[in-house]
């Protein structure tokens, strides 16, 4: 046997960007590790997630797709006959030039998201071809779109904060994130943090593997995080504890946000947060007494309809508090502008003019008397990701659609195609890794040759593009020439408002050309009755819903110990979870974790988990939030009762 270890690095949708080394054994993958010396990424810290490390089980999957598959049943019944590549592609690029000449470049969906691919794979030639044949561009408004407005409209092109000065924060707040079960390497540093006197706070409804290691937790209500940050920043201001230096040098509009705050007592804000008066007054203590301070913030504080009001206040909140600077002080955001930007700025842009579709909507629009000709669907699984499934199951079996699908294994999307392309992997390309948690840019190298006839989203852009007579002149990874080691690392001077400015060198607080020009929130979000609001969280298993078919999250609705009694429930008990929009049936698991008036079902799911095949999202509707339109995830109320069996 011959075996060698090849260095890449990990693509898939998490902040950290894992320099890997892989072991091949007479071409079979046999160990995927850390790499632990050498040119790595130094946040990887020499170890990485379970996901990864058992990602060969999806490489060598029986439901691994092999050939393309022509449709030969009813949509959803997943029955295909094999085809050649030529035939399918023939095929495919026949439906979308009769879709153009009979309805135009409208009608043609595609529906691209390919978070867990590399640079070149996620913006290259399909991106390109779409783009060139006018298609409509559907915005990935499914996650941290709303995140990425509040941040240009408050810190226009600032970049994120250092994750590796986290250790030299006196005062650390996560907010809306679980580090453990993504972005598995910043605990190490939030332990360093700690270890050096920091002072941890976690901002969750949940107590979450990173809330355990914090001196304080604050359990908001969902969607009350703006109300609580506007407090926070109303109480500075009593206090005399805002920062007039920095805001005289660098903030523009403190006057109006604070305008808006002022409303809100500590009283009123913990009221309607849900929590004790004592929490958010500690809050406001460590706030305005500890420096340096650095704010890590998650995702999910935007899953609401009030998530841009949330992102802005928060936002602000910090600007007028002033935590910026100095080593250890910032806000931890999104590193991927500045780690990608060496590739990006050789893909190439096209101008053309092409309509916007909100991805929530797709559902809609597929059951809609404009349904697109073609659905071209690439790395994404929405019969389980998209809000309101019911009406997205809908429109997969549309037979006036043609829809396409290119994934690696079998998806409950796939099974609704009409043509499904087999997909490569992460270790079957060439090409490069920004990361959205570090400042790291490294070179993806091809691991093993593709399986069966797998081919790359580049590949199968170029392919269709030759098919449709359309120039395709994004470069091909090999040929770009930016990377001669395997990673770069961006400077360390990385600090904001000393060695980075936003546009303008100030944060703007006040925007009044915006949807959204200052937080303001939906309030009321008190009592609901016997309904609760529904979590649906990440897990340690999946990334979205990747790696589900081998290794699904727990299928169970969790809920805290008052809310089971309340409603005669027990751990164990198959339950019904149900709105008006449908109804999931699985096993209740009583959890004191949880806080009481919120339950909680893992994303991640497929429709072979869950008894009645209906995953979280059958409860979740495609109405957006305040600002970009982005989805509401953790906005639907439910009522959980025993099922009728018991």
């Amino acid at each position: 046997m011959k075996s060698n270890v090849i260095r890449t690095v990990c693509t898939l949708d998490c902040p950290d960007a894992c320099t890997l080394d892989v072991t091949v054994t007479d071409g079979v993958i046999t160990d995927i590790d850390a790499a632990k010396d050498g040119d790595i990424n130094p946040f990887t810290a020499g170890f990485i997630c379970r996901k990864v490390q058992m990602s060969t089980k999806r490489i060598y999957s029986p439901e691994r797709i092999a050939t393309p598959l022509i449709r030969t049943g009813k949509k959803g019944d997943g029955e295909f006959r094999a085809a050649s590549w030529d035939e399918a592609l023939d095929l495919i690029a026949s439906r979308i030039k009769q879709g153009i000449t009979a309805r135009g470049a409208n009608s043609i969906a595609p529906y691209l998201y390919n978070s867990s691919s590399g640079i070149v794979e996620g913006n290259g030639s399909t991106l390109e071809l779409f783009a060139r044949l006018g298609a409509p561009e559907i915005e990935h408004t499914i996650c941290a779109f709303t995140y990425g407005r509040a941040w240009q409209q408050i810190f226009p092109a600032l970049s994120s904060a250092d994750p590796q000065s986290i250790p030299k924060a006196k005062l650390l707040i996560i907010w809306g994130a679980n580090s453990t079960a993504s972005n598995s390497h910043l605990p190490p540093l939030v332990n360093e943090c700690k270890a050096n006197g920091g002072t941890v706070i976690v901002v969750d409804p949940r107590v979450t593997g990173i809330a355990d290691r914090a001196d304080l937790h604050v359990p908001l209500l969902p969607g009350t995080d703006a109300v609580f940050a506007m407090a926070i920043a109303a109480e500075l201001e009593r206090r005399g504890k805002l920062n007039s230096v920095f805001i005289r040098d660098h903030v523009s509009g403190s006057e109006e946000f604070l305008a808006v705050c002022r409303e809100w007592t500590l009283d009123d804000a913990a009221d309607e947060c849900g929590i004790d008066v004592s929490v958010l007054t500690e809050c406001v203590d460590l706030i305005g007494a500890s420096s340096p301070a650095m704010l890590r913030m998650g995702w999910g504080v935007e899953r609401n309809v009030n998530g841009g009001s949330s992102m802005l206040a928060i936002f602000s909140m910090w600007a007028v508090a002033g935590h910026f600077g100095v080593e250890g002080s910032g806000i931890l955001g999104s590193t991927s502008r500045v780690s990608s930007a060496r590739i990006d700025a050789v893909l190439p842009e096209v101008q053309s003019a092409r309509s916007v579709v909100n991805m929530n909507h797709v559902g809609r629009w597929l059951n809609s008397e404009h349904a697109p000709s073609v659905l071209f669907i690439q790395g994404a699984n929405p019969a389980v990701t998209a809000n309101d499934q019911q009406l997205m199951l809908s429109g997969l079996a549309n037979e006036e659609v043609f829809t396409v699908v290119h994934d690696q294994v079998m998806t409950d999307t796939a099974r609704y195609a009409d043509v499904v392309l087999p997909a490569t992997t992460q270790f079957e390309v060439d090409d490069f890794a920004g990361s959205y948690g570090s400042f790291a840019l490294q070179r993806v190298n091809k691991v093993i040759e593709p399986l069966g006839e797998s081919r790359s989203n580049d590949w199968l852009g170029r392919e269709l593009a030759a098919r449709l007579d359309v120039q395709i002149t994004t470069p091909r990874a090999e040929d770009i020439e930016v990377l001669q080691n395997t990673v770069i690392l961006t400077p360390q001077n990385s600090v904001q408002f000393r060695d980075v400015f936003p546009d303008g060198a100030k944060a703007q607080l006040f925007s009044p050309d915006s949807e959204l020009p200052l937080p303001s929130p939906v309030t009321g979000r008190g009592s609901t009755g016997l309904f609760l609001r529904l979590l649906t969280s990440a897990t340690a298993k999946t990334v979205n819903s990747m790696f589900a078919e081998y290794d699904p999250p727990t299928a169970a609705v969790s809920v805290h110990p008052i809310d089971a009694i309340e409603r005669g429930l027990t751990d164990g008990d198959t339950v019904v979870v149900s709105n008006s929009l449908g109804a999931v049936t699985l096993p209740l698991s009583v959890d004191a974790r949880m806080r009481v008036g919120v339950c909680e079902i893992p994303k991640g799911l497929w429709m072979r988990h869950v008894a009645n095949g209906m995953v979280s999202n059958a409860l979740i509707s495609d109405g957006v939030n305040d600002l970009g339109g982005g989805a509401c995830f953790n906005e639907a109320l439910v009522l959980i009762e025993k099922a009728a069996s018991q």
